[in-house]
């Protein structure tokens, strides 16, 4: 792929995930099939609105079925999934559009993920590439029957096993993945160079209060549950990094908007919240879901799940959410203070999308932080 990013003051190539993978593979084995041609590459519509070509290899090919694949490029993001194939086999079916996982796909064995129990790991955007793209073939065609499309990864069982999947609960194999189609090279010493060039051009314009958010759902939470008409500034992973940053460029007053997916890791500190940091979401919440009152059986539930939503959901049940959630609020505040000096005020709303975007806590009664911050 050539699309670059510049990034710290180098250009690095971005690539394509493991969905548009799928979604190519799964739209050249649909022209082989109902064409009879063997297309050695095909564009593709990405959830970001541009259009992707990949080259396609061809595995096989009669009347009945026909299977495609393409190589994973991960551009310059370094990602144990770079340069593997992923594999799309199309049959004919009576109507719709049935996706399966095949060889090297995982099995979801755990509540809480994007897909339920039993299917395979393919989500739900990758899911609605697939579709789109073969739905598209087949108007363009003017077919009126339906495609069964099995995705497959050679070597994926071999692999998932040196990624969080089995953790996870995704059984036997890789996840099919990707939310945009592109695969963004991020270096991370490059990301926190550009996270603080950000601030830097924020403290220029002598701006002294800032809304931080670790990426895309805090930013639309921002604007649609809390109504902030803003464009926080996204720090990924690197929550302290850009809290450090943000104190030295002479900012006084910030906000954390975080999905608890993010923001439970502050629970114990954690300030950079990547996976290979550490975890700690379920411990954290368990140990607040003991201060709130929970059993030690409730609390072992918590530790077995495998996102913070799932848990969310079991304290719920037990009625215990608001006292968890409380709980939660003070351990991050605490946190959250050691990390600034004084004079500097910090404040965060973390929130979850399901089953609806909802505010879990805060630390300042909900409409009192947003009058300050409207």
């Amino acid at each position: 792929m050539d699309e670059k990013r510049l990034v710290n003051k180098k250009l690095l190539r971005c690539g394509y995930t493991t969905g548009s993978c799928a979604s190519a593979a799964a739209k050249a084995a649909a022209l082989a099939l109902l064409t009879g041609e063997t297309p050695s590459s095909v564009s593709i519509s990405t959830p970001m609105g541009k259009a992707l070509t990949l080259d396609t290899l061809l595995i096989a090919h009669d009347k009945d079925f026909a299977k495609f694949a393409v190589r994973k490029d991960s551009g310059d993001d370094p990602d144990i999934t770079n340069g593997i194939l992923v594999c799309a086999e199309l049959r004919r079916a009576d109507e719709g559009i049935a996706i399966f996982g095949g060889e090297g796909v995982g099995t979801v064995t755990k509540p809480g993920l994007d897909r339920p129990v039993g299917d395979a790991a393919i989500n739900t955007v990758p899911r609605r590439m697939i579709e789109s793209e073969l739905t598209t073939v087949l108007d363009l065609l003017g077919e009126n029957g339906g495609l069964s499309v099995t995705v497959s990864i050679p070597d994926g069982a071999e692999l998932a096993k040196k990624t969080f999947n089995p953790r996870l609960g995704i059984e036997g194999g890789l996840s099919v993945l990707g939310t945009s189609g592109i695969v963004e090279p991020m270096s991370e010493r490059a990301l926190i160079d550009s996270i603080r060039l950000e601030l830097s051009q924020l403290a220029a314009r002598h701006e002294t209060s800032l809304i931080l958010t670790p990426g895309n759902y805090g930013e639309d939470f921002c604007r649609g549950a809390l109504g902030l008409d803003t464009h926080p500034v996204k720090c990924s992973n690197f929550i302290g990094d850009t809290i450090d940053a943000a104190v030295e460029l002479g900012f006084k007053r910030l906000l954390l908007v975080g999905h608890i997916g993010k923001l439970s890791k502050l629970g114990i500190g954690l300030m950079n919240t990547h996976s290979k940091n550490g975890d700690g979401r379920m411990e954290t919440l368990a140990a607040c879901a003991l201060e709130a009152g929970a059993s030690a059986a409730l609390s072992r539930e918590i530790l077995t799940c495998v996102s913070a939503d799932a848990a969310l959901e079991k304290l719920f049940s037990a009625k215990l959410l608001e006292n968890t959630m409380s709980a939660l609020s003070e351990r991050i505040k605490y946190y959250l203070n050691l990390r600034v000096p004084e004079g500097v005020d910090i404040d965060f709303v973390c929130f979850t999308n399901s089953p609806s975007p909802m505010v879990l806590c805060s630390s300042a009664e909900i409409n009192s932080l947003l009058k300050d911050w409207s």
